[in-house]
């Protein structure tokens, strides 16, 4: 099938790329590079025409927030349309928006939440020449009916409602043509970013950082690697109470074939539910999270809103498994534990557990009581029957531990390789439940999937 080609023309004062007639990611280097470019291009020209509004008499207030909305919305359009890197790149930027100040924030937080669950759509006849190439040119046979709307979307592909051959409903998610050439692209372009990491984390790896996000995106575009994990989630998660994992139907190239789940997004539920209804979905997002890695042998390693439905009959539907890694590393368990011991019942000199682990080392040192006092009020979450995790909350961490001040304690840490899809997982899971404004038992929640947190919280009292 043909397709115009893209192009890029000059609009709002920036540049802009258009997209492919289909609906596919762009993967030219120089049009996505472009789609990119027109961010902070745009902004610059919204402040130019600021600067005139405020000479008119036009209260600077007003005039500041209308730029970072549209800021925030033409940010929220261009990842989108790009996918691949870029939209997973904004769910990122989704959570740490929280460290901004909130009446700058809410704009990025609205617009980047539309990631989560929106992107422009392919048109139908690119989403049938994917299926004629995961199916053959027979593919309709497959199914009684296929609905060529799009019924939600993903950083790489997109899902269709059909109805299988034998009558169950079926969900069809069909990867974006490109997307593997796209996220190639993109990565080649963040390797080359990779140097501005030390502002925030002078001893972190930022190739080490980019070269994980690659290895968690090339997963996701296997999707032979996916139905694998999803069967083995269901398995896993099999008549639960609280949980349902569809089945998968069929896998064929770049086409996942999974039953049906009729739900709600968490992500309308975020603005929509009652505050029980909220709490409830939060604590069962923290309970699947917590328990993945001991019930099915992998972490659960999206753990963001888009990827999860609360269902009519009250269980929590759990969709996306290709950032799935094998867990727990062999070191994982000692570190949770030291780490934790230190902060629960030791003190600063007790951190040096942080060096033995590879968060830093000998020659650069370590300020333990700086570093104690910004990691102390995690562990609220485990001192407390019951606490809430709201934006508030979140905020007060991200913004301390993305401080580019020289005396931030995080800025001496490094991150083991190794601990990063856990620590990414475990940060989108905390911007979740903090949307969410989830009150309830944290701490038993946890601890319950924990034996290591198990062991040391054993020797605490808990406090009301």
């Amino acid at each position: 099938m043909k397709s115009r080609r893209s192009g890029v023309r000059l609009v709002e004062g920036g540049l802009r790329a258009e997209a492919d007639i289909g609906g596919n990611p762009p993967a030219r280097k120089a049009v996505r590079t472009a789609k990119l470019a027109a961010v902070p291009l745009s902004f610059a020209g919204r402040q130019v025409a600021g600067a005139g509004k405020r000479a008119l008499g036009r209260p600077a207030s007003e005039i500041d927030r209308e730029i970072q909305l549209r800021t925030a919305e033409h940010m929220a359009d261009v990842l989108g349309e790009l996918k691949g890197c870029a939209a997973k790149l904004g769910q990122v930027l989704g959570v740490y928006e929280l460290a901004l100040p909130p009446e700058l924030a809410e704009p990025y937080r609205i617009a980047l939440g539309r990631l989560q669950d929106a992107a422009p759509p392919m048109l139908p006849r690119t989403v049938h020449t994917v299926l004629e190439a995961s199916f053959g040119p027979d593919w309709r046979a497959s199914f009684r009916e296929f609905d060529d709307r799009r019924s939600a979307s993903a950083t790489i592909g997109q899902v269709h409602r059909a109805v299988w051959h034998d009558g169950r409903a079926v969900a069809v998610k069909v990867m974006y043509p490109g997307a593997r050439a796209a996220v190639d692209s993109d990565l080649r372009q963040l390797r080359g970013l990779a140097w501005l990491t030390p502002v925030f984390a002078p001893h972190v790896d930022g190739h080490a950082v980019v070269d994980e996000l690659a290895e968690c995106l090339r997963a996701e575009m296997d999707f032979e690697a996916e139905a694998r994990n999803q069967r083995r989630f269901a398995q896993a998660y099999a008549d639960d109470p609280d949980f349902v994992v569809p089945r998968v139907v069929a896998q064929r190239g770049d086409v996942i074939v999974s039953e049906w789940l009729d739900g709600i997004p968490l992500s309308r539920l975020i603005t929509t539910g009652s505050r029980a209804e909220r709490n409830r979905v939060g604590m069962l997002a923290v309970r699947f999270f917590w328990s993945s890695a001991p019930r099915s042998g992998l972490l659960y390693g999206d753990p963001h809103p888009g990827n999860f439905r609360a269902l009519p009959d009250g269980r929590l539907g759990v969709v996306d498994f290709g950032a799935c890694p094998p867990w727990p590393p062999a070191q994982f368990p000692a570190l949770v534990h030291d780490l934790a011991d230190a902060l629960i019942h030791g003190g600063p000199a007790e951190l040096g557990a942080a060096q033995r682990h590879g968060f830093t080392d000998a020659q650069r040192g370590l300020d333990s009581a700086g570093l104690a006092e910004k990691l102390l009020p995690f562990t609220e979450l485990l001192r407390h029957e019951t606490f809430r995790v709201d934006t508030a909350w979140l905020r007060g961490r991200t913004r301390d531990a993305l401080s580019p001040k020289l005396d931030n304690a995080y800025r001496q840490l490094g991150v083991p390789a190794y601990l990063m899809p856990f620590q990414r997982a475990l940060v989108t899971l905390l911007g979740l439940v903090a949307q969410l404004g989830t009150t309830g038992p944290m701490r038993a929640e946890i601890l319950r999937w924990s034996p290591e947190l198990s062991a040391v919280m054993d020797r605490c009292a808990p406090t009301p």
